[in-house]
């Protein structure tokens, strides 16, 4: 009973930054704007978050610096694809070579260094339920946050008004355009509120989830939020789900490993990476599905003046 709690938590626990950086995404995709660099951004947020941390010594600092890191950085992106129309495929893996070096240079500093032990998080009483209390109400606020997040995008994209003109935008820049929406401003705004989600997920990685600094610690977890957000069919309860289900793969690797199941750790390390192109696969047999839900201008430039 105890080890099943203990997976549970460690699931959430693994598949809040998946959570964070998914949502991200799906704000900008639901407006029309592909970013391939949420892997730079996390990156870029996860050495700012732990610089943060270290001085300062304060959390709330931390996040805030990160979502404001992840932010700026998508604002530079969203100014040269939205703006400058520049290609959004290549620019976005232009931003995640960026960030990755980036933030190894700026790193350099903090390579070795450990953040002091953080403080233990629990909700009083609920705490106390067997199995459920150690399993979902002992993790750190980020963890509910990530959840609330999710609750608030469904409410915001089908029940809000900004929601659905943000929509629009996603559907048919033109039309939105031509009912007198900023539509250039709307998707930046969607860009940097993205980014900023992303920069709370890198943050989240290098100051809860392992808090130290290492060069590409992020290992891939921006590409796979990226493969989330389509595996989600642009849902935020799915996007939810989603990260959850890879982070329980993530976490189910070092189990096996801890009840002494003898397999090869290179193997187990690659589980969460082998889920996702069986998903990608799997989702892929049904592209009529996944067009009928992707955002109708996805990836493409708007010409304002045409």
């Amino acid at each position: 009973m105890n080890e099943i709690a203990l997976l549970i938590a460690a699931t959430l626990n693994a598949g809040t930054p998946l959570a964070l950086a998914s949502l991200g995404l799906l704000a900008n995709e639901r407006s029309g704007v592909l970013n391939l660099g949420a892997e730079g951004m996390m990156l870029i947020a996860a050495i700012a978050g732990f610089a943060v941390a270290l001085h300062t010594g304060s959390d709330t600092a931390a996040f805030l610096a990160a979502a404001v890191a992840g932010a700026l950085v998508a604002a530079l992106f969203g100014w040269l694809v939205i703006w400058l129309n520049t290609n959004q495929y290549a620019t976005g893996l232009a931003l995640s070579l960026f960030g990755a070096g980036f933030s190894a240079f700026v790193g350099l500093g903090y390579v070795g260094k450990n953040l002091p032990p953080r403080g233990h998080f629990e909700i009083p009483l609920l705490t106390d339920i067997p199995l459920l209390g150690p399993a979902l109400f002992r993790q750190h606020p980020m963890v509910y946050l990530a959840i609330g997040l999710a609750l608030a995008m469904v409410w915001f994209l089908y029940r809000s008004r900004a929601g659905l003109v943000l929509r629009a935008v996603g559907e048919s820049p033109e039309a939105a355009h031509a009912l007198g929406y900023p539509v250039r401003r709307i998707r930046l705004a969607a860009v940097m509120a993205g980014g900023a989600l992303c920069g709370l997920a890198g943050a989240y990685i290098s100051v809860i989830y392992t808090p130290l600094w290492v060069e590409s610690m992020t290992a891939g977890r921006g590409w796979i939020a990226l493969a989330l957000t389509t595996f989600a069919t642009w849902r935020p309860r799915r996007v939810l789900l989603g990260a959850y289900l890879f982070g329980g793969v993530t976490m189910f690797q070092f189990h096996l490993q801890g009840i002494g199941v003898q397999v090869s750790s290179h193997l187990l390390t690659m589980l969460p990476y082998l889920a996702t192109i069986a998903v990608l696969v799997l989702i892929s047999r049904n592209p009529t599905f996944i067009r009928v839900n992707m955002p109708a201008s996805l990836g493409k430039p708007f010409y304002p003046g045409n």
